[in-house]
């Protein structure tokens, strides 16, 4: 696995480097934006995972996130890094469509677990087939990854989908925000805004078709619509 970590600080970049490849991780650097698009689109050596500054040299982490989830490899994974406090980079981030972030001044260890959940993560989705998901005007075709409603296909981020996924293979069950993170991003520790970010997102781009409903004191749940058969194909 190549991971690349893009950050204009020669140190961060060093220890990361370190850690990651104690896990048998091959880890590629660049320190700028310009460079970091750049290494993404090196067909000879491609980029598994990357890790992103938000503050680095434009084009900042974000940006480069966005540019990632429209272009020719939308589901590879992103982990940002932002500054301690900054809630705003954070929820830019997660709108970009990145999968996990870490504030600085944060641990290294911590860094190379969340590395390794987001690509274990990614696995399991691209090992896994699943049927057809369909409930009213929406339909959801896992194994090539496609959203559609009234036949028309959404533009979703890999989490979006993977979210998606999980609570229409689960309708009218009610999933707290903690028991989400766990089962559908895989963590056991995160921000649970995490979460509600993307709920609602979800929202927003599914329209007047989505059914996520919010149980006030307990989480989220997927109701189908009377009109779907809210069925799957095999």
């Amino acid at each position: 696995m190549s991971i690349l970590i893009a950050d204009d600080d020669p140190v961060v970049r060093e220890v990361v480097r370190r850690y990651l490849e104690r896990d048998g991780l091959t880890v590629r650097e660049t320190a700028d934006g310009p460079a970091t698009l750049a290494a993404l689109a090196d067909p000879g050596d491609p980029v598994q995972l990357a890790v992103l500054d938000v503050m680095m040299p434009a084009p900042d982490g974000i940006e480069i996130c966005r540019a990632i989830r429209s272009g020719p490899q939308p589901d590879m994974p992103v982990i940002l890094l932002t500054a301690l406090g900054d809630e705003d980079d954070r929820v830019l981030g997660l709108e970009a469509g990145a999968d996990d972030y870490v504030t600085k001044p944060f641990s290294p260890r911590e860094l190379a677990l969340r590395v390794a959940s987001v690509l274990r993560r990614a696995q399991v989705v691209r090992d896994h087939s699943h049927p057809v998901l369909r409930d009213g005007a929406v339909e959801v075709r896992p194994a090539n990854r496609l959203a559609l409603v009234n036949g028309s296909p959404v533009e979703l981020t890999p989490r979006e989908f993977d979210l998606l996924v999980f609570l229409l293979q689960h309708p009218h069950q009610v999933f707290s925000r903690e028991t989400l993170l766990s089962r559908v991003w895989g963590w056991d520790f995160g921000d649970l805004s995490t979460v509600t970010v993307h709920i609602k997102r979800l929202r927003g781009k599914l329209g007047d078709q989505h059914r996520i409903e919010t149980v006030w004191g307990r989480g989220y749940a997927w109701a189908r619509s009377e009109a779907g058969n809210g069925g799957s194909d095999a």
